[in-house]
């Protein structure tokens, strides 16, 4: 820790404590929700989307729920707007949609920075941390030595713990870190962790370059290698990072299997960052699976480094991704802030065919954001179109559903911008072309093509079609999660228009549409 890392931090203490004098005293806790909200009505900062008062964020890390609660830790540099030295933020929630902003968590020490990990609550207290009256919550990171980097060393990334016993208020690290040394792998990292209840153990999955490490430990703190994985299957165009492991029950069955989440830069379908996924199985030790094609989790360029909580009851799964691509992500045209987290998303798996789909789709708990209206059916003639005035299109929920798969949602402004998605029954593709959607020329990648999405296996009869827009991103939900789209747009004024255009031989025929805005959180 240092004073320098801490600075942000007691700088808004100070002008809290500021402001709260000439406020005519008023509390503390007052005057954070007086500058949070004003903090949040910047341009382009989302309104029901999980982003940082100030300065840049990236990777989700150690989602676990503990006592009632949802942390969310993630990768920070609380210096610049830019990536800088990694720290792990924090904030918490009670309901996944509404978040308290907390203190940094963890700051660079001796080892180096603090990339990304996992964390999880060690009930039978096997570290030693803790008690079993109050177990500890053990984050498990890696470590990254920029002087080792910089010597062109390949041994600079290794792995740590640390330990709270006041439900992440606080953490200490551990004094015998790092926990798993490095032996020559450049990029080694990510651990995400997770108790494996019929060998008694702790299993730790984590990336070696192209592909995955499985390790095994007692106690959290001695590991020992089990097994790899990868190293033929899957996408294979860049680094592998931020891996998770668990099971799920196939929907409609009581058939288990194990799922693999790996994060790819480069190498994703629509370019830069994207998460593929395996189905299998796993017996402790080692991970296998039948699948021979990449499969993704989210089409979209804006959905990356996805993990998922651990502690959950029920065995529910929640998934929460970074909302941005590493081929310009330093580059948007935000201000004090930037980047935000994509909505938690329940996971379910599918069997579709002779495969098996992992569907994502928003949480139930964001009904509650989500304002009233009547559902209207329309139908719409062989090359009709059809347009639906709405203030707050920049804060809202579209959601209808039909059996057609061949038309064209535009959501249009004053300017002439726009953004168009696409489906077509020719091709079975979605497409999302954000090319003249706003500004566009801060970094050439961000729109010099149109992104496609394969649709090839969505039901023949209704399906649902949603969109939620939260003033610089559209997450575009089909079938229930069954397809994804999730893109960063940055217009330069709202969007005021939908546009429903019929492409199809037929009518089109549309059942249960609502346009609604969508509550702000902040």
């Amino acid at each position: 820790m240092n004073f320098f890392g801490k600075r942000p931090l007691i700088v808004y203490a100070l002008l809290c404590l500021f402001i709260s004098c000439k406020n005519n005293e008023k509390p503390v806790s007052t005057v954070k929700e007086e500058m949070t909200a004003a903090t949040y009505k910047e341009a382009y900062r989302p309104q029901f989307h999980f982003s940082p008062p100030q300065n840049w964020m990236n990777d989700p890390n150690g989602l676990v729920y503990h006592q009632g609660i949802y942390h969310l830790f993630y990768q920070y540099y609380p210096e610049d707007s830019k990536w800088g030295p990694m720290h792990w933020g924090h904030a918490t929630s009670e309901d996944l949609v509404h978040w308290e902003q907390k203190p940094i968590a963890l700051f660079p020490d001796e080892h180096g920075y603090i990339f990304s990990g996992s964390a999880v609550v060690d009930s039978a207290n096997s570290a030693g941390f803790g008690t079993i009256e109050n177990p500890p919550l053990v984050a498990i990171f890696t470590y990254h030595d920029p002087d080792g980097e910089k010597a062109k060393k390949k041994d600079f990334q290794t792995q740590g713990i640390a330990y709270s016993l006041d439900n992440g208020d606080t953490w200490v690290k551990y004094e015998g870190n790092p926990v798993i040394g490095n032996e020559g792998i450049k990029d080694f990292r990510d651990p995400k962790v997770f108790w494996y209840e019929q060998d008694q153990k702790w299993v730790m999955a984590l990336v070696a370059g192209d592909h995955l490490q499985l390790w095994g430990s007692a106690d959290l703190k001695s590991w020992e290698k089990l097994s790899e994985f990868g190293h033929k299957k899957g996408a294979h165009g860049g680094v592998w990072e931020c891996p998770d492991l668990f099971k799920l029950k196939v929907t409609g069955s009581e058939l288990e299997k194990w799922v693999l989440l790996i994060s790819i830069n480069p190498g994703a379908p629509n370019g830069g960052s994207g998460t593929q996924y395996f189905v299998g199985d796993f017996d402790g030790q080692r991970f296998t699976t039948d699948q021979e094609d990449a499969k993704w989790i989210d089409y979209g360029t804006d959905n990356y480094a996805g993990v998922t909580y651990n502690n959950i009851p029920d065995g529910e799964r929640i998934f929460i991704g970074w909302m941005s691509n590493w081929n310009y992500a330093q580059a948007t045209p935000t201000e004090t802030w930037r980047s935000a987290m994509t909505l938690p998303r329940t996971l379910s798996l599918q069997k579709i065919g002779t495969g098996y789909t992992l569907f994502n789709y928003p949480v139930a708990q964001l009904n509650q954001l989500v304002g009233a209206s009547e559902k209207k059916d329309k139908t719409l003639e062989i090359g009709a179109k059809d347009t639906i005035p709405f203030d707050h299109l920049n804060q809202a929920e579209i959601k209808f559903k039909t059996t057609s798969k061949d038309f064209v949602l535009s959501l249009k402004n004053t300017k002439g911008e726009e953004l168009v998605l696409t489906i077509t029954s020719d091709q079975k593709l979605f497409l999302l072309d954000r090319i003249v959607s706003g500004k566009t020329d801060f970094k050439e990648t961000f729109a010099n093509t149109i992104q496609q999405m394969p649709v090839d296996q969505l039901p023949e009869g209704e399906y649902e079609v949603r969109a939620l827009i939260d003033r610089s991103s559209v997450e575009v939900f089909l079938n229930k999660g069954q397809y994804v789209m999730t893109a960063q747009v940055f217009p330069n004024e709202h969007y005021q228009l939908l546009e429903i255009e019929n492409t199809g031989a037929a009518a089109l025929e549309i059942t249960k549409l609502t346009v609604n805005a969508v509550s702000k959180i902040w």
